[in-house]
């Protein structure tokens, strides 16, 4: 089936802000001025395609990141809207591992706020590309250049500035092309015929001043185009743009654009700019794929003929159609009909329905080439970060790690009917999201859900409740407490003999632990020699391990940060067993951790609070009263401070509320999970005797 675009004409890109930046705002207008909507999508009157989900639309914010594809001027766009959320920034994460490039969306008042700080790292992280789009010029207090020195100063980037707005805030109008030197107006409603006109004469020379600097910019790029704009040359606009293209690419620059999403003024030049400077599959770097069972690597062009390498990046449970698979095609292409591999899982595959998405809408398709993104409906046995290939080629590409929770409650069915349904929504909302996690309490048989925020979670109940029917009670909200050792121990035996008749049980093991740095999780080293435990039983003692450090010995919370070393042992001929091993490992493990000065240890989340001057006293007093370390400050517009702080997670229910009354409901704050810290004793003791 021949391509209806080829490759170079292609771009997978993300829309990634902080919440309330305009993201799904822009994706809307996108949808519009590509021909792909017919009327523009409000977010206020729940009308948008991209927020599709009840929750969505009531909430007024993006929850689950949305695919959707659109067409400009003979390039096709894949433009995945995130949410912008801390709760939700697994969805981010997932959607920045498929995505070529980024388009980060700005709020012209705020600059730079604290979630677009954590999306700039992590697009960093994967080395996304980006353009910025400063959005909200129309808003009382917008300032372009403030928000290109919030870019500069706090995210360490090379903002180069493309525009000059025209008008300020409620009489912005339009904008200054600094490339070709042209006013552009945005007259009409809808925005959908840009005007092109001469500079008003008020704006020339403060235009040709930042056109200088510009250039003055784009020339440092470029070698050659250095040499030329010393010696006095002019530089062309192709050559510009070729040199900041190059820059983009290599995340060494980044263009500034500015407008209006909600007054329909700059999306379109936007558009332009994703086709001009952010790159196509081709642009970046094969993708490295492993060979399983071995420690050889393979480079997979984006190549329709090249062997099938595919990622799976989100699980989807749709009412109307089953289990959704969205995916990203790195080499070769996907058939409907077609047996692919899971060299995860060992499994084949068969490709069933294959579609299009936009949004919540779909369009069958034959075939998904390299480099393109699409859905499959039928998959059983594959989830979020597991690769599709060819069976012949079996291949596995680089999977996405995420968070764990730091929230959790505890939650139970009303009836015994509600039981089964329970365990069937939990099961695929877990499918759906990995950075929620399910578990039963021992000691009270409860069931625990587990995830990112509070928001997280009362969205995810919120779901259980509509989308499966199912009536729950739901408790109060827990945190996510961790037990780690202190000190190293060594030598840690422990022998599990058991005499019947018959057959009896011996295990017999012998363990180091040593503490390991905070957020190195458990980690089990087998130090065996000369066969002293059979080969067969080691994988027995490390389930026996890891069943051990889910249940700590203070609390029973889990265990972390911790290096397990399986050193010594002995094995009966007749009376060893895989059981005997595992539960001499879980006895020894046990025994260990009692013995290695065990502490609790909490989560702490760095928080920004911005407040007005006169309030900064009463919330710092505030932040400290809650255990909070208070980090630093710097000045927003508006008279307004921030406030970096890290403070556990334990003393922040219920801060919204107070700190609305302390600054008569001018104050906001954001946080989000930065690391784990030893509790004190006191803190501790509470926790233990709850």
């Amino acid at each position: 089936m021949p391509r209806n675009f080829p490759l170079d004409k292609c771009r997978n890109i993300g829309i990634i802000a902080h919440i309330d930046a305009g993201k799904t705002t822009t994706t809307e207008r996108i949808l519009f001025y590509s021909g792909r909507t017919y009327r523009i999508g409000n977010v206020d009157e729940g009308t948008t395609v991209t927020d599709w989900m009840v929750q969505e639309r009531e909430r007024g914010i993006t929850i689950v990141s949305a695919a959707v594809t659109a067409e400009w001027k003979g390039y096709q766009i894949n433009v995945i809207d995130t949410p912008g959320h801390i709760d939700f920034t697994a969805e981010v994460q997932r959607s920045l591992r498929v995505l070529d490039g980024g388009v980060v969306v700005f709020d012209a008042v705020q600059g730079v706020e604290p979630q677009s700080e954590t999306v700039w790292r992590q697009a960093d992280r994967y080395n996304v590309p980006r353009i910025c789009f400063v959005n909200k010029m129309d808003r009382v207090g917008a300032s372009l250049e403030y928000t290109i020195n919030t870019i500069r100063d706090r995210l360490g980037a090379n903002p180069i500035q493309m525009q000059l707005p025209i008008g300020s805030e409620s009489g912005f109008k339009g904008m200054v092309d600094l490339l070709s030197m042209q006013a552009i107006y945005f007259d009409d409603e809808l925005g959908k015929e840009p005007k092109i006109t001469e500079i008003p004469a008020d704006l020339r020379t403060a235009a040709e001043d930042l056109r200088a600097q510009m250039v003055e910019k784009i020339a440092e790029l470029d070698d050659d185009l250095t040499l030329k704009y010393l010696e006095g040359e002019k530089l062309t606009i192709d050559e510009m743009k070729a040199s900041l293209r190059r820059a983009v690419l290599e995340t060494r620059a980044t263009p500034v654009f500015c407008g209006s999403s909600l007054r329909n003024k700059g999306v379109q030049l936007v558009l332009d700019a994703i086709v001009d400077y952010l790159p196509s599959p081709l642009d970046i770097p094969a993708v490295v794929a492993h060979i399983p069972n071995s420690d050889e690597t393979v480079e997979l062009p984006a190549d329709d003929a090249a062997p099938l390498s595919a990622l799976v990046f989100k699980i989807v449970s749709d009412p109307y159609v089953g289990r959704l698979a969205y995916f990203r095609v790195y080499s070769g292409s996907i058939k409907t009909g077609e047996m692919v591999y899971n060299p995860i899982k060992g499994r084949k595959e068969r490709i069933g329905r294959l579609l299009r998405m936009y949004a919540d809408r779909r369009e069958d398709i034959d075939e998904v080439p390299a480099g393109d993104i699409g859905a499959v409906l039928g998959l059983k046995d594959t989830f979020t970060g597991e690769t599709l290939c060819s069976p012949s080629n079996p291949v596995i590409l680089e999977s996405i790690t995420f968070p764990e929770p730091v929230i959790s409650i505890a939650i139970e069915p009303k009836s015994t009917q509600d039981q089964d349904k329970m365990a069937i929504a939990l099961q695929r909302l877990a499918e759906e999201d990995p950075t929620f996690k399910v578990h039963t309490d021992e000691n009270s048989g409860q069931t625990i859900i587990g995830g990112m925020g509070e928001l997280h979670l009362d969205v995810l109940v919120d779901r259980m409740l509509r989308e499966f029917r199912v009536q729950a009670n739901v408790g109060k909200v827990r945190v996510s407490y961790r037990e780690t050792i202190t000190r190293e121990v060594n030598g840690i035996a422990y022998k599990y003999v058991k005499q019947t008749g018959g057959h009896g049980q011996y295990g017999h093991v012998v363990f180091n632990l040593m503490p390991l740095d905070r957020g190195s999780g458990v980690n089990f080293e087998n130090k065996i020699t000369g066969g002293v435990i059979p080969k067969e039983y080691i994988p027995a003692v490390e389930k026996g391990v890891k069943e051990a450090v889910e249940s700590g010995v203070l609390a029973g919370y889990p265990v972390t940060d911790l290096n397990v070393q399986l050193v010594d042992g002995s094995y009966h001929e007749v009376d060893s067993s895989e059981m005997a091993f595992k539960m001499a490992a879980i006895m020894g493990m046990r025994e260990g951790l009692q013995k290695g000065s065990p502490v609790l240890l909490e989560p702490i989340m760095k928080t920004e609070v911005v407040v007005p001057d006169e309030y900064l006293g009463d919330v710092i007093g505030q932040i400290t009263s809650r255990r909070g370390e208070v980090q630093g400050m710097d000045i927003r517009p508006g008279n307004a401070q921030a406030i970096h702080a890290l403070v556990p997670l334990s003393e922040m229910f219920g801060y919204a509320t107070e700190l609305r009354s302390a600054t008569q409901g001018r104050g906001v704050f954001t946080m989000e999970f930065d690391h784990y810290a030893p509790v004190s004793s006191a803190v501790a003791e509470k926790i233990i005797n709850r």
